[in-house]
């Protein structure tokens, strides 16, 4: 079953099971959504795979989290990130339309800030950079960050070949603020301190 397919959700009327694999991708092609067929390295692929890659990480983190907000949120974002790895899966315009492919919007973005002035409450400001770490759901946190910000870079170098339109890069680029912040949250709840960095040799 390929990436776009199992987005979607593609199956078999009735009780029928659908099969993991179909072997239509073992020539290193697989389908965008609408029935374009492109080499697995396709910047596309590259782009809605880091999304998927994030949202396995996401899924990480969740699951070492104590805190039902948190959850809550997480579970959400990783909703709105299938919607957008649906949308970069499928190129055509017109097909999202016609298929009804959800995608994120302004109101995902605003609920994202929404969430880290929220969160940031409870913080205290920032003085120096920090080094990611502290409690293990932190540090999930905070790998989660590094990859939305790689998926981030993919969906640029996507949009100037083919311009994506729409919200995809400002909900990845505040995603990742959000991720951050969710991060240092952790640690605080936990009574952990966030680790500064400092140069080597003045540590």
């Amino acid at each position: 079953m390929s990436t776009s397919n199992a987005w979607f959700g593609k199956s078999s009327p009735g009780p029928e099971r659908v099969k993991i694999y179909t072997r239509r991708g073992d020539s290193g092609q697989t389908d965008l959504f609408g029935g374009e067929r492109v080499r697995k390295q396709d910047l596309r692929v590259e782009a809605y795979g880091q999304v998927d890659e994030l949202n396995a990480c996401l899924g990480v983190a969740i699951a070492a989290s104590a805190h039902d907000d948190l959850v809550v949120l997480g579970r959400r974002i990783q909703s709105a990130l299938f919607d957008l790895g649906s949308f970069l899966a499928t190129p055509d315009a017109a097909h999202r339309e016609k298929a009804s492919v959800p995608e994120v919007d302004d109101t995902d973005v605003d609920a994202l800030e929404a969430e880290i002035d929220r969160l940031e409450a409870e913080l205290a400001p920032l003085k120096t950079f920090i080094l990611p770490g502290g409690t293990p759901p932190a540090a999930a946190f905070h790998v989660a960050r590094t990859v939305c910000r790689r998926a981030e870079r993919t969906a640029v170098a996507l949009d100037e070949k083919e311009p994506l339109g729409g919200f995809a890069l400002r909900y990845l680029n505040r995603l990742s603020d959000l991720l951050f912040v969710m991060a240092r949250v952790e640690n605080r709840r936990a009574d952990v301190p966030d680790v500064p960095w400092s140069p080597r040799g003045e540590a």
